[in-house]
């Protein structure tokens, strides 16, 4: 049987702990018992961790051995702000399928109230990312930055830096991808309504490559979820 896998919160040579909210979770919900094994990610790598102690809002773990784990694969995802519900269904499944960071992005047409409000939700955000690392049994949650504006995400490097547009019809997502062959991805999503003139433009003068996925027009969390797997799919 799969051992469950949990991402330690402290880590101190062949001990690790989970705590607070986190830890209530599996004394409350799944009531774990002391001389329990799960699989402990501590930040670099996995190891089997056995239950030695329980007590209010902490678990401790004795770490054995290390555990195969797959890597994290190079991709950061520049999502631009959009309705909440969607957005942490998107920051969920983008996490279940690997990426290594995700970097909300107040857009032109980013809604002003939810762009006031995305400074105090990427706390909520994060623990999304965590409980759908943990699930989908990775080594760590991705990074969930703090919102940032657009002309300033134009600004970010790397190797490949991919900008997401209904407006480009000449040139694929795989296309792009299959002529990559190593180094970092930015990939950037546009908003509900999409990115206006003005932004692809900015993208376009920083150097960013204008994509589409198909002829279809997607709603801003599946264009996410699409294009992250595609990409990641090609970078595996």
């Amino acid at each position: 049987m799969t051992r469950r896998r949990w991402i330690a919160d402290e880590v101190s040579g062949n001990h690790a702990a989970i705590t607070d909210n986190h830890a209530d979770h599996l004394i409350r919900v799944l009531r774990v018992r002391t001389g329990q094994e799960f699989d402990i990610a501590t930040g670099t790598l996995v190891r089997r961790g056995r239950v030695v102690l329980i007590k209010e809002g902490r678990v401790e773990f004795e770490l054995g051995e290390e555990v195969s784990a797959s890597p994290t694969l190079a991709l950061t995802v520049l999502l631009a702000i959009f309705k909440f519900d969607r957005m942490e269904w998107a920051i969920e499944k983008c996490t279940e399928l690997g990426v290594e960071r995700i970097v909300p992005v107040i857009a032109r047409r980013t809604d002003a109230h939810l762009a006031s409000a995305a400074g105090k939700r990427a706390e909520r955000w994060r623990r999304i990312a965590l409980q759908a690392a943990e699930q989908s049994r990775r080594v760590a949650p991705p990074e969930i930055a703090a919102p940032i504006k657009l002309p300033d995400a134009a600004t970010l490097t790397a190797p490949l830096r991919i900008v997401l547009a209904e407006s480009q019809q000449e040139t694929l997502l795989r296309d792009i991808l299959a002529s990559h062959r190593d180094g970092a991805i930015l990939l950037a999503i546009g908003p509900e309504g999409g990115w206006t003139e003005v932004e692809l433009e900015l993208f376009q003068k920083a150097g960013w490559i204008s994509v589409s996925l198909s002829t279809t027009i997607l709603r801003a969390e599946t264009a996410a979820i699409a294009a992250t797997a595609i990409t990641l799919s090609q970078l595996g």
